[in-house]
């Protein structure tokens, strides 16, 4: 059978899109692993599944290169919804998408029937300890010394439905001269993390300008991540370093984020079509035996 993918890049993320509306995807943990090895190069981030959803106009499922399921990607969230608007699902500029993170509202901004910008509104962050993946004696993690390697940084835990530990850097430190394999891939193992934990990076330059790189659990750094762009947003916000509106710097672009009064976080951005295409799957097959 022929599957039809779109290849969508969002500040440094590249996923592979497929409509799950119109064509019927068997087992598609092992398609997110093979698509993912066909077609994609370094740094890029899985497959996403848009599905019918009885609740919202759509169900974005997210899939990891090894085929795991993920529970919400910001940037995937944001180009999902164009890429649903570019199928003809809808002519409205709002819409409403079903995550495992939660229910998300994405508005198109739309000149001359071109998506020019994204803005989403994501759910409110989860700071409870009973509720996201850290081990801590308080109610929450938030601005907690944490030893990692051989060196204590400040952090915070959040979520969005996919967890996030923020590391602060010292604002004269050189962020891009950190060695972020050492420090991410021992942070996300840390006993305190049961389920590991995504690794924010984040140094805060002035009260609306922050930069940032991330580690990604069981993967490794990331040149783009919007959920991680949140993270550090709200950490930074509740730690008193930036106020609640900046622009994150990431290798893959900046990113403007707002946390706003009622709790929700807003993030704006592009995203782009790279190309289109049809892959052969044969889902009952090993394609190392072809």
């Amino acid at each position: 059978m022929k599957i039809e993918f779109t290849k969508m890049q969002a500040f440094g993320n590249d996923y592979i899109y497929i409509d799950a509306i119109r064509q019927t995807v068997p087992r598609p943990e092992e398609l997110a692993r093979r698509i993912s090895d066909r077609h994609f190069g370094a740094g890029s981030d899985g497959m996403i599944l848009v599905c019918p959803s009885e609740r919202c106009d759509y169900r974005m499922r997210v899939f990891n290169p090894d085929g795991s399921e993920a529970e919400m990607c910001g940037n995937a969230l944001r180009s999902s919804a164009k890429f649903y608007y570019l199928s003809g699902y809808t002519s409205r500029n709002t819409v409403t998408v079903e995550t495992l993170g939660g229910e998300q509202q994405v508005d198109l901004i739309v000149e001359d029937g071109e998506v020019t910008d994204i803005h989403a509104r994501i759910c409110r962050p989860e700071f409870s300890a009973e509720k996201i993946p850290v081990r801590t004696e308080g109610k929450t993690f938030l601005d907690q010394p944490l030893t990692v390697a051989d060196r204590v940084f400040r952090a915070s835990s959040l979520s969005f439905g996919n967890p996030h530990t923020v590391l602060f850097v010292d604002p004269d430190e050189d962020l891009y001269a950190l060695p972020l394999e050492k420090y991410g891939r021992a942070a996300e193992c840390l006993p305190c993390f049961p389920r590991r934990t995504n690794v924010t990076f984040a140094q805060v330059v002035d009260e609306s300008h922050i930069r940032m790189r991330e580690w990604e659990r069981n993967c490794g750094e990331t040149i783009g991540c919007a959920t991680g762009c949140c993270a550090a947003v709200v950490a930074a916000s509740l730690c008193g370093l930036c106020g609640r509106q900046a622009e994150v710097r990431q290798p893959g672009g900046v990113l403007k984020v707002e946390w706003d009064a009622e709790g929700f976080v807003h993030m704006t951005g592009p995203a782009f079509v790279v190309y289109r295409g049809e892959y052969e799957y044969e889902p009952d097959k090993d394609e190392r035996d072809a």
